[in-house]
């Protein structure tokens, strides 16, 4: 029987594939419709199957826990994570939004010692240092390759940081295919709310649709798997599992769109990795060092 981090390894590695192919779908769909549209219709899909889901496995709750605090932060931020990515990815090459979205574990590690006050040390504030310079080096701010697209990505990866950082945080006595299923639907209802806003209602081609209800499944599998890998495995150990997402990202971009990325790119997006597998490295040995102490005394 595998261990729970081998398990929860897998389910990273699942969600992470589920998340590049519906990133595939909503690119695809982007050269005919804005962000918000994207989003309402997705949602509509991506909520009925994971409605269904939670009904069949008795996962539905009342909706007085919707009042949770933690729940609705997960929700907003999810919201804003989704709505700032979707409007790059129309505008970037997948394996570039990708790699600086690789930046989310050096954000995460950051956010917790700044507002939880964990301990980081002198190594993993340098290789703090060096995963955002190598996120700089991707972005390339003052050149003629930098845009505000790069910026959206940024602004999703520290809405993705408060959500996961709020997700290790949440009642284990609430499914993951609830809180699936309600961000879902937040997502959804954002969406419809902002058509009017951004260009109103546009015509859906049939291959438009098919893109769409190949994202909604693909996201809903994204949703349901990073919920459970994070709660089922230990944090130091899942989280380098999320950087095969840039390795799907690399092939399904040349297969599909024909994106050759810069050495630049490259290279930076190596430097994000390895800072990034660095620190959480650093993250598990801290956590086992502090485990053995405890045992000791």
């Amino acid at each position: 029987m595998p261990s729970d981090n081998l398990r929860a390894a897998l389910l990273m590695l699942a969600s992470m594939a589920g998340f590049v192919v519906n990133d595939t779908f909503v690119k695809l769909a982007s050269a005919e419709l804005a962000t918000a549209q994207i989003m309402a219709l997705r949602g509509i899909a991506a909520s009925a199957f994971l409605f269904l889901l939670a009904w069949r496995f008795g996962a539905l709750r009342p909706p007085a826990l919707l009042k949770n605090p933690r729940l609705l932060l997960r929700t907003v931020t999810d919201v804003l994570a989704t709505l700032t990515y979707i409007t790059a990815l129309g505008q970037m090459p997948i394996a570039n939004a990708s790699a600086v979205f690789q930046a989310l574990p050096l954000v995460i590690t950051l956010a917790a010692a700044l507002l939880f006050k964990e301990p980081v040390g002198c190594r993993r504030w340098t290789a703090l240092a060096v995963g955002f310079l190598g996120v700089m080096i991707i972005v390339k701010p003052g050149t003629e390759g930098f845009n505000v697209y790069s910026l959206a990505v940024l602004a999703s990866v520290l809405a993705s940081a408060v959500r996961d950082l709020t997700t290790r945080r949440m009642d284990r006595a609430v499914p993951s295919l609830f809180i699936s299923l309600v961000t879902a639907v937040g997502v959804t209802l954002v969406g419809w709310l902002l058509i009017p806003l951004t260009g109103g209602w546009q015509p859906v081609s049939a291959p438009v649709a098919a893109y769409l209800c190949g994202a909604a499944l693909a996201i809903a599998i994204g949703y349901i798997f990073i919920v459970q890998a994070m709660r089922v495995g230990e944090a130091g150990f899942v989280a380098p599992f999320r950087y095969s997402i840039l390795l799907y990202a690399l092939i399904i971009g040349f297969v599909v769109f024909g994106d050759l990325p810069s050495a630049t790119t490259l290279f930076g997006s190596a430097v994000v990795v390895a800072s990034g597998v660095y620190t959480l490295y650093r993250e598990r040995v801290r956590g086992l060092t502090k485990v053995a102490r405890t045992q000791v005394h």
